[in-house]
């Protein structure tokens, strides 16, 4: 960063050199900091398991698997949702298989440990051959869980770190209108492996100066409304549907058979609305539907998207099809944003590349890469630096 930053300081010498540049290409590729990533940034962070509607009755459960952890969220007998490892106590299995599923009592596969679904460990086979073992004290591993809207959230490790409601605070009252305690879920959750580093999933959800480039259909029906905006836990990115008709025909007929929506407020009818909570998790707010996604870090150069819609009850013929059309319309838009993080993951692995300037008008991305530097300070460093740093930094 010798030059770029030499500069910088000397022209505004009371901001960070790197304000205003990007993360260097190494981290988008590099093992040593992928583990630093996982533990620093992810084992932290909030991730979203499911809604409380996908767990509506005693001993329903889902997983989520991330970082090399298995989570499960069971609902108990008492009504209560609660969180834990997916892990016996005993010699380490995995419990549970599959994404979802129902069970009276938790039963550990490999030597039928039986746990409740409090997380109470009350069955062990041949329990006399465990002379001064406590059955009390070896329960299923908690792990935190908030719920926040009807979205069951999990974290790992707590560092301090806000809440989701306080990390959504400022927006409130404008995600209040959309009644996301009602919603359930629209089919099931897709999974769609992408290899690129997970960073670049999340710098392209935020990247508003690429939509009037790279996403013709999104222009066509926003025109130059789209906005973007950091907070300092969330990204919101919005847009407004225009009345001229697109030529395009999924696009023409959503913009005139969307139906009007009588718990929104006349602003929001037309409003498309787009929330990135850090690190990694989005909510895209549409008037028709509601669409949840993550992108989880599998390898320093894959990841996985995981993804499902969730809707209000409405029979409408009108709204049935402005669904359907919007899945035609982001089916476009994800093929799109595909092959645009393709180029960039290929392109960071030149020698040429290094850095790059940001835009003022990028405040999503600034943002992103003050918080990844402090969290990781080698992140301000321009090449990679020698194997072992992640030990000492």
């Amino acid at each position: 960063m010798a030059t770029t930053g030499a500069s910088l300081a000397a022209d505004h010498p009371m901001t960070d050199p790197l304000e205003g540049w990007s993360l260097p290409a190494w981290t988008y590729s590099d093992a040593e900091f992928f583990e630093a990533e996982k533990e620093r940034v992810f084992a932290p962070s909030w991730q979203v398991v499911c809604h409380e509607s996908d767990l509506p009755r005693p001993g329903d459960w889902h997983t989520l698997d991330y970082i090399g952890e298995s989570v499960v969220v069971v609902r108990g007998a008492d009504g209560a949702l609660r969180a834990f490892t997916n892990v016996c106590r005993h010699r380490g299995s995995r419990i549970v298989d599959g994404a979802s599923g129902c069970a009276r009592k938790l039963v550990c596969p490999y030597h039928a440990w039986v746990y409740e679904l409090d997380g109470t460990l009350t069955g062990v086979p041949d329990s006399a051959s465990y002379p001064a073992f406590d059955k009390a004290r070896h329960g299923l591993s908690p792990v935190q869980s908030e719920v926040w809207r009807g979205f069951v959230f999990v974290r790992l490790v707590d560092d301090g770190g806000p809440s989701v409601a306080r990390m959504m605070a400022p927006y409130e009252a404008m995600v209040a209108p959309y009644r996301f305690e009602e919603l359930k879920a629209l089919g099931r959750v897709t999974l769609r492996p992408r290899a690129v580093n997970w960073k670049n999933i999340g710098d392209n959800y935020s990247d508003g100066l690429h939509i009037p480039v790279a996403h013709p259909g999104l222009t066509r029906l926003f025109g130059r409304s789209y906005g973007v905006e950091a907070t300092d836990h969330v990204d919101r990115m919005w847009g407004d549907l225009m009345e001229a008709p697109s030529r395009n025909w999924s696009e023409r007929m959503y913009q005139r058979l969307l139906p009007p929506v009588p718990h929104l407020p006349a602003k929001r009818q037309r409003h498309w609305l787009y929330f990135k909570l850090w690190p990694n998790v989005a909510f895209d707010i549409y008037p028709d539907q509601v669409d949840f996604m993550q992108w989880l870090p599998v390898s320093p150069t894959t990841s996985l998207i995981r993804e499902i819609s969730y809707v209000l009850d409405d029979d409408r013929r009108e709204m049935r099809a402005a669904r359907y059309l919007n899945w035609r319309i982001n089916r476009e838009v994800n093929a799109e944003d595909t092959a645009l993080i393709a180029r960039v993951q290929a392109g960071m692995a030149s020698r040429s590349f290094s850095i790059g300037p940001l835009s003022d008008k990028e405040v999503c991305l600034r943002h992103f890469c003050r918080r990844m530097r402090a969290l990781i300070p080698a992140a301000r460093l321009e090449h990679s630096p020698a194997p072992g740093w992640s030990k000492t930094a």
